[in-house]
C-alpha cells in the first residue's frame, strides 16, 4: 500500500467512525448527510468511497461483528462498551473479515489501536487490541 493510499484510508477511518459513532447515537437518519458531507468538504474520490465502504458494511454486518466482538470480550456487554470503542472494533472487524484480501489484519488492528487511542478513553487502545487479538484468532486470519 503506497503511503497516499495509507493516508488516504486512515482519514477515510476518521471520518468513518465519526458517522458511525453519529448513527450508533442517532440512528439511520444521519447517513443521508454523508454524501453531502463528503461532497461539502470536498474528499478525494478514494476518501470518499472508501468512508461508505466502512460505514455502509460495517452497518450491514453489525449484527455477525457483534457477536464476534461479544464472542471475544470477556465480562463486557456490547452496549455497555464505549461507542467509539465498540465503534472502532466493528469497523477494524469488517476489515479484517470483508476487505481481508486489501487490508492485512496487522493494518486493520494497528490503525484501530490509533483511532481508539485518539479518540476515545486513555484504556481504549489495550482494549482494542485484546479484542481484535482474539477475534483474529477466531477468524484464523
Amino acid at each position: 500500500m503506497t503511503s497516499t493510499v495509507g493516508k488516504d484510508r486512515r482519514l477515510a477511518r476518521e471520518i468513518a467512525l465519526a458517522f458511525l459513532y453519529q448513527w450508533d447515537m442517532r440512528g439511520a437518519e444521519v447517513l443521508a448527510e454523508m454524501d453531502d458531507l463528503l461532497l461539502r468538504d470536498r474528499r478525494s474520490p478514494e476518501v470518499s468511497e472508501y468512508t461508505k465502504a466502512l460505514v455502509n458494511g460495517t452497518i450491514a454486518h453489525k449484527d455477525d461483528l457483534d457477536r464476534l466482538i461479544s464472542a471475544a470480550a470477556d465480562n463486557w456487554r456490547i452496549e455497555r462498551m464505549a461507542v467509539v470503542d465498540r465503534n472502532v472494533l466493528r469497523m477494524a472487524i469488517w476489515e479484517m473479515d470483508v476487505q481481508r484480501a486489501d487490508v492485512p489484519p496487522k493494518v486493520a488492528i494497528n490503525e484501530a489501536i490509533e483511532l481508539a487511542k485518539r479518540f476515545s478513553t486513555e484504556q481504549s487502545g489495550a482494549f482494542v487490541n485484546g479484542i481484535l487479538d482474539r477475534v483474529k484468532r477466531s477468524l484464523a486470519l
